[in-house]
Formats: structure tokens, sequence, C-alpha cells
């Protein structure tokens, strides 16, 4: 399963606690952490639905942190009173969105993102 081997195809990744857990016949979650260099670690939560293929990322959650400070999150909490976050209903970034999705891994868009924020601050 691509979580317990996300360190291969990221060779960012240092550590990772990911887990898969079932939580009935149609419903899991993911949940755990991804660390980087320079103290960067991503905290991941998702809850998934697979019913019907392709599974559906229902919900999630995902904080970027540096050295306890937290530099950027997504989350999939519906924001009816903000205008500029309707366009991209329910995926948005707090701070400038980017390419999110429900049907497919958004695990790798977030490792490069760190990546590209850890090459450019050395």
């Amino acid at each position: 399963m691509f979580l317990y081997t996300i360190g291969e195809p990221f060779m960012s990744v240092r550590h990772a606690t990911l887990t898969f857990i079932r939580k009935g016949a149609s419903l899991a979650r993911v949940a755990g952490e991804v660390s980087f260099d320079k103290g960067i670690r991503l905290v991941v939560g998702e809850r998934i639905l697979y019913d019907r293929l392709p599974a559906v990322i229902d919900c999630y959650g995902y904080e970027v942190w540096q050295k306890g400070r937290k530099l950027f999150w997504y989350d999939s909490q519906p924001r009816p009173n903000e205008p500029k976050l309707q366009s991209t209903h329910p995926h948005h970034k707090h701070v400038p969105l980017s390419e999110m999705s429900f049907t497919r891994p958004d695990l790798p868009h977030l490792i490069k993102e760190i990546e590209a924020l850890i090459k450019a601050k050395k």
C-alpha cells in the first residue's frame, strides 16, 4: 500500500507514521505524520469512503509544521460565507490554494510542495 512505502517515491521523506484504519465495510481513516528535513512535518487526517470504486476522500485535514510553527494547512471544511473560496469548494488552503482532489491521493502533491519549500530555504 502506498502509505507504507511513501518514502520510496519521495526521497525527501525521512520518517512516516501513516496508518490506514478500517472503520467498517466502507469507511476508513488515514492518520499520522510524515517528517522531512529542516524540522518540517506533515500531519495527515483523511476519511475515506470505499463503498464503490474508486475510493473517495470524504473529508480531510493536512497541516504543515516547522519546529512548532504551523506554516499552512488544507481542510475540507465548508466556508459558505467566504466568496473567494466558493470556486474551489470544498478544497482550500489556508494560504493560496493548489491542486487537491477527492478522487486521487493528495499526499504526493503535498510532499512535492514541501520539497519545494525545503529547496527554497537552502
